[in-house]
């Protein structure tokens, strides 16, 4: 325990003062927390995460929010405006904005790696088009993979498109299925679904959802990260500087749905020019 509180103590002592610091190609956010400094660069690929994001940092919106939701070998996330004066035993998640913002997926150019910023949402139980919230957001820690287990990441995520494929086109049939049930016909309902599987493998050979590419795999091999988020979250920048502050972060003490024990705070964020 000792040893813990004089590491943060050093980190601290190492990374107080301004922001600013060596100047990074693109647009590049500081997030001051308890435990030292983050910067991230924002992609400008995915404007509308992008400007939604400038937006809230150059409004003080971050500034005293906390990271009110952190897994180990996972992420750590922060946004939810509700945090910054909550009681130690509030329920934290919850917290937005009023508005969401529409996905930008930029795949496979981004994906969850180490270090990568993306934005949290709700399920696709209310939320089918995966669009983020908008204040919400999360770093990825994550760890690493096989390739035997990153091939299974991909063939689960294959037999889930299958699936979301087949129950598509098969709402678009569903007179041909009342009228098949009420005749009884077994045969009829069983050749309609080998018709629609049929659609299905067809559009999966055209347009494949998921294949990992080299550098993915290299990534998520040495560094790490969370694989199975990608084409489900908006990835819309990284971490260029203090990781080490996310690892720190990330082994905090937690308690009840993964809360902190102790507060962890955005202090201030911050645009750097």
């Amino acid at each position: 325990m000792k040893k813990t509180v004089f590491l943060i103590l050093i980190t601290l002592v190492l990374t107080t003062g301004s922001c600013a610091g060596k100047k990074v190609q693109g647009t590049v956010v500081c997030l001051e927390t308890s435990y030292g400094k983050i910067k991230v660069k924002l992609y400008p690929e995915t404007v509308k995460h992008r400007e939604n994001f400038l937006k809230l940092v150059n409004q003080g919106f971050y500034n005293g929010v906390l990271f009110h939701r952190v897994i180990v070998d996972f992420m750590i996330q922060a946004g939810d405006p509700a945090s910054k004066k909550a009681t130690k035993d509030a329920m934290l998640g919850s917290g937005d904005v009023g508005y969401t913002v529409p996905a930008e997926f930029i795949y496979p150019q981004y994906y969850h790696k180490h270090g990568a910023l993306a934005a949290a949402r709700e399920g696709d139980d209310v939320n089918p088009k995966k669009a983020s919230s908008g204040c919400q957001f999360y770093i990825v820690q994550g760890k690493t993979f096989t390739d035997e287990q990153l091939d299974s990441i991909e063939k689960s995520k294959e037999q889930k498109q299958e699936a979301r494929l087949f129950q598509d086109i098969l709402s678009t049939r569903q007179d041909e299925v009342k009228k098949y049930k009420a005749e009884r016909s077994q045969a009829k309902l069983d050749a309609l679904r080998d018709t629609i599987l049929v659609q299905v493998h067809a559009n999966m050979k055209k347009h494949p959802t998921y294949k990992l590419s080299p550098q993915q795999r290299a990534d998520y091999k040495t560094i790490g990260g969370t694989p199975h988020l990608d084409g489900n979250y908006t990835v819309f920048g990284e971490v260029i500087e203090g990781m080490d502050i996310v690892e720190m972060i990330s082994k905090t003490k937690t308690g009840a749905n993964d809360r902190p024990v102790e507060d962890i705070k955005v202090i201030k964020a911050e645009v750097l020019k």
